[in-house]
């Protein structure tokens, strides 16, 4: 287990604003940092992070915490793997605590674990053979050198090689304690029938392992080095419960960075076009890996940029195909340049002869807008015939279509109309057509996802509390007294005693002594935890507030406690329109003694309907009882009554006049 000691040194040196800018492309917001949420699809920015409380919040789906929290969500991480996997880009050495695990904790290792494990088992024993066996360094290791590639670029890579023998790396797995099942869900071993001892997937291939955005293997492509066997080129991982092809993008991890450096990506097809651009010194390049663009793989580039180049072969015979790449990244917001290199030549080749100066200048020159590309193609076999020639424009017309962004949208037609010399009408006209096309398509195929998904009806019961107006209401104001304990709990209040003297008192402690003189009973359990902590901190003289609950790995408690620390108002940055609102705690003596009062008079309310309803129990039964009831009622109905008078209570304007609950 890894020590409290190394636990304390992470959280003090990762810096959460660094950590989430590798997965979301953030902006500066006044003393925030905000981008598009990268759990929630949406087109206006609604997640926050704040470098100097140190936390994120999601405000599209109600997430937050701190940036381990955040690895844990984004990359499906346990805590000790979020923890090391911080730990290892500060260069924070481990420290483990020696206590023996229990039996329960080693059996506690999921499915995916196993998967995780064993493809990190399969990329060691990979890397291995290519540079220590002499099959691996004689067939392997050559080819990669034939293809030109340093060194530092196949470890960076970590390439490897699976050797001949058909079942060297499952006869070592097995050996290592995998079982067959886990061999063969992950892809990387079959076991017919016939052949109990199984056989390697991947035998006598070069080996490009695929990363996912932190860097987990999560499976391998694989290419055959022999022509003469009647078999596919390439052989990649079957989808398993941690690699789905559609989700991934070959080299992103190696290159995000660069992508969010540059503030653009360069698009190709191959593992080989990605890894000659890098070792010639661009950076900022992935690969859909031979498979279509999909909307996974689109957002994945949009949390870093979202501008794309796509780079294709000159000779490309699949070019016109990937127009619906074109119009896929238009319609996620992307903005699209396309590059077609010369005829023989693709990205690996054209890396391989020049030098990066020389490659980066002709992208850079080269690319054309998306409607420039377009044209070039559909235009190419057109000659004088107009009808072929109004389809390629209605083709152009139809990517626009797709173009979110209105003023964008009208910026491409303007450049169609000088382009080809047609009236901005017309064209117009035609987006109108091609748009309302799309819809119809679009909606065609999102009623038919709901056919083969709709669930049947149920009536879902309403929550307890929001049944319950006096239930909803206590509740209400118990979260915002321990919201006020977490955002300012050390915050010191000067108040008077009833023989008007002077005294200071935190914002924890009065709250708590509110708490206390009530004999409140706690009725969210999350609440009850954070005070019984507030109380033991108070005991060895500590004041914990929001920061030292952040760190607690417990959803319910982390997610209050963010709520607390992010406000709503945090999402908007009011000082860059010159608006300055009052901030959030500004008044917070007043509010703290509001609240008080406030919460104090629902749960009177509150214990009046319980007591009430106790009545019919004990009507016939125990009249004593029955009396005591009476008596307890009537005695918290005049306290409402006097607490109604000191927080101006009115049955037309509700409580404190216009104050807002």
């Amino acid at each position: 287990m890894i020590s409290k000691q190394t636990i304390d040194k992470i959280f003090s040196t990762i810096r959460v604003e660094e950590i989430v800018g590798e997965y979301v492309q953030l902006k500066r917001a006044g003393s925030n940092f905000k981008g598009l949420s990268p759990f929630h699809e949406e087109k206006s920015p609604s997640f926050v992070v704040s470098p100097s409380k140190q936390i994120w919040k999601d405000f599209s789906t109600g997430k937050g915490g701190t940036a381990i929290s955040f690895l844990m969500e984004i990359e499906n991480f346990t805590y000790p793997e979020a923890l090391r996997h911080a730990a290892k880009k500060y260069g924070i050495e481990i420290e483990e605590d020696l206590r023996e695990i229990s039996e329960e904790a080693k059996n506690a290792q999921t499915e995916k674990d196993l998967l995780y494990k064993i493809h990190e088992v399969a990329n060691t024993y990979f890397q291995e053979i290519l540079w220590d066996d002499h099959e691996g360094r004689s067939i392997g290791l050559s080819y990669f050198k034939e293809r030109e590639l340093r060194d530092d670029i196949i470890k960076k890579f970590q390439l490897g090689y699976s050797p001949e023998k058909k079942n060297a790396f499952t006869a070592y797995a097995l050996e290592k304690g995998y079982n067959k099942e886990i061999l063969e869900k992950s892809g990387l071993s079959i076991f017919p029938e016939n052949t109990p001892a199984g056989v390697d997937r991947f035998r006598e291939r070069v080996i490009f392992p695929i990363h996912s955005f932190s860097g987990r293997v999560l499976g391998f492509g694989a290419r055959i080095l022999k022509n003469n066997v009647k078999t596919a080129k390439y052989l990649n991982s079957p989808e398993t419960e941690i690699y789905h092809k559609s989700n991934v993008l070959y080299g992103l991890n190696q290159s995000k960075q660069a992508i969010s450096r540059k503030n653009g990506c360069l698009l190709v097809e191959g593992y080989m076009d990605v890894i000659s651009l890098h070792m010639s010194g661009i950076e900022n390049v992935v690969a859909s890996s031979g498979t279509s663009l999909t909307t996974e793989q689109i957002k994945l580039i949009k949390r870093l940029t979202e501008n794309v180049t796509i780079l294709f072969d000159g000779d490309n015979a699949g070019i016109k195909a990937s127009f619906r790449s074109i119009d896929m990244l238009l319609t996620e917001g992307m903005n699209i340049r396309v590059l077609l290199f010369p005829d023989g030549d693709d990205p690996d080749s054209f890396a391989r002869k020049h030098p990066q100066e020389y490659v980066e200048k002709y992208i850079e020159n080269e690319a054309m807008d998306f409607i420039d590309f377009k044209a070039e193609i559909l235009l190419r076999d057109v000659g004088n015939d107009p009808i072929k020639k109004a389809e390629a424009i209605r083709d152009i017309v139809k990517s626009v279509s797709f173009v979110q962004n209105a003023l964008k949208r009208e910026v491409y037609l303007k450049e169609v109309s000088n382009k080809f010399g047609l009236s901005e009408q017309s064209l117009f006209n035609e987006l109108d057509v091609q748009k309302q096309i799309t819809q119809n398509q679009t909606h065609h195929v999102q009623q038919q996802q709901k056919e083969k998904a709709a669930p049947k009806m149920e009536i879902v019961p309403l929550e307890k509390e929001k049944e319950d107006p006096f239930l909803f209401d206590v509740l209400f104001m118990e979260n915002k007294l321990v919201e006020h304990m977490l955002a300012f709990g050390d915050i010191i209040l000067k108040r008077r005693n009833e023989q008007g003297e002077e005294y200071q008192i935190t914002v924890i402690e009065e709250i708590l002594h509110h708490f206390e003189e009530e004999q409140y009973t706690f009725l969210v359990k999350g609440n009850e935890i954070i005070i019984t902590q507030v109380r033991e901190g108070i005991q060895k003289d500590e004041l914990r507030s929001g920061n030292f609950f952040v760190s607690f790995m417990d959803e319910e408690i982390t997610t209050k406690v963010v709520d607390a620390l992010i406000p709503l108002d945090d999402l908007e940055n009011w000082a860059s329109r010159n608006i300055y609102p009052p901030n959030y705690g500004d008044k917070v003596a007043d509010q703290i003694q509001g609240d008080v009062l406030l919460h104090k008079y629902r749960y009177i309310d509150y214990l009046i309907t319980e007591t009430d309803k106790e009545l019919d129990l004990y009507r016939d039964t125990d009249e004593v009882k029955y009396y005591e009831l009476i008596k307890k009622i009537t005695l918290l109905k005049q306290a409402s009554m006097r607490l109604s008078n000191i927080i101006e209570y009115s049955p037309i304007k509700g409580i404190y006049g216009d104050r807002k609950r």
